[in-house]
């Protein structure tokens, strides 16, 4: 079977599935791509356009189309239908813009909402990399229809919802296999913060339940190696300068290998996100042995069996720092048992699942 994989923002866990699948996949794909320097609205915007071209100068009619969420499906499958009638279309959700949470002060620019919400339409199947990321978007569905005077075609809510699936990412977790470090006594706990350095990701909330540890005494490390866009944000600097007698590491990790050894040196593995559609950054952590801290919210509660919520789930902010706390206790806790709550997202399981449910669309 032929696969044309479609990524009109080809970075960070967009990148990751459609190179992952298509280098594990049974099946022939085919990625076709343009580079995230464009900027994520003008790929929403215009990326179908390009994409259309591109199909045409390929001229190969493919068994399944599968799209990412910036593509405008509708308008690309309108664009392609001489050459692509008839070929089913899965679009991929890896995020959406009914519910990306913004910035203090930003209005949502509703014309992307609604091309998440036609792409949805146009596509014969609709997927999403967790259980909660489908209810969250079809949750918003409603709302974004009836801002309208008139037709509101609420109807199409459990269209989608009927066609949808879940179908999680793969992560290549097989590539941050490496022996883990042995410990000197009397180590203080490594903390690990792996998310992006962004509003979306509340850095600062971290930062406060930090405080409120070392306030209590409590000894730890710190390893900070999320993304961050501006390295020199004064924040950014103060938090630096704040943490420097605890800092293990500080900044962004450009190569596999490097990023595996310093997840395997951490014990604590820390998340205050308001925005976390799957996770990946927490299920490679915990792959690499580290015990989970994160809020209930969001796909946090589902990426954990149940019988770990009570641990290693917080429920409000300001609760952070009493469950760090906790955690820094059980720090000497199997890494094993971690590694099997992470290990079934590995591409080596994900990518006969992927390969399975492609062929049943066709």
């Amino acid at each position: 079977m032929h696969i044309l994989w479609l990524d009109p923002f080809h970075g960070g866990s967009h990148a990751a599935v459609a190179a992952g699948y298509a280098a594990r996949a049974a099946h022939r794909v085919t990625v076709l791509a343009l580079p995230i320097a464009g900027g994520w609205r003008w790929r929403m915007r215009g990326g179908a356009v390009t994409m259309a071209r591109l199909a045409h100068e390929r001229g190969e009619r493919p068994d399944l189309i599968v799209a990412s969420d910036m593509l405008d499906l509708a308008v690309f499958r309108a664009l392609t239908a001489d050459l692509l009638a008839g070929v089913p279309a899965a679009l991929y959700f890896h995020e959406n813009q009914l519910t990306y949470p913004l910035p203090p002060g930003r209005q949502r620019d509703l014309s992307f909402a609604w091309v998440n919400y036609t792409a949805a339409l146009a596509a014969d199947t609709v997927l999403f990399n967790s259980n909660f990321h489908r209810r969250d978007f079809l949750a918003a569905l409603p709302d974004l229809l009836g801002r309208y005077h008139d037709y509101h075609e609420l109807a199409t809510v459990a269209q989608i919802a009927a066609k949808s699936h879940v179908l999680p990412p793969g992560v290549d977790l097989a590539s941050l296999d490496r022996p883990w470090p042995a410990r000197a006594p009397g180590h203080p706990p490594v903390i690990l913060w792996n998310s992006r350095w962004e509003y979306d990701k509340q850095p600062g909330v971290f930062f406060t339940a930090l405080e409120d540890l070392a306030a209590g005494g409590h000894e730890f490390q710190l390893i900070v190696a999320g993304e961050h866009i501006d390295p020199r944000a004064p924040e950014f600097v103060a938090a630096h300068e704040r943490w420097r007698e605890r800092i293990a590491h500080w900044g962004y990790v450009p190569t596999r290998a490097a990023y595996a050894a310093l997840l395997r040196q951490a014990d604590l593995v820390v998340s205050t996100a308001a925005q976390e559609f799957f996770g990946i950054g927490v299920v490679e952590a915990m792959y690499c042995g580290c015990a989970p801290v994160l809020p209930r919210r969001l796909n946090y509660p589902d990426l954990l069996p149940p019988e770990h919520h009570a641990a290693c789930l917080y429920d409000h902010d300001i609760a952070l720092a009493s469950a760090l706390a906790s955690a820094l206790t059980r720090a000497a806790e199997p890494r094993a048992l971690w590694r099997a709550v992470a290990a079934p997202y590995d591409w080596a399981t994900m990518a006969p699942r992927y390969d399975a449910l492609f062929a049943s669309l066709v």
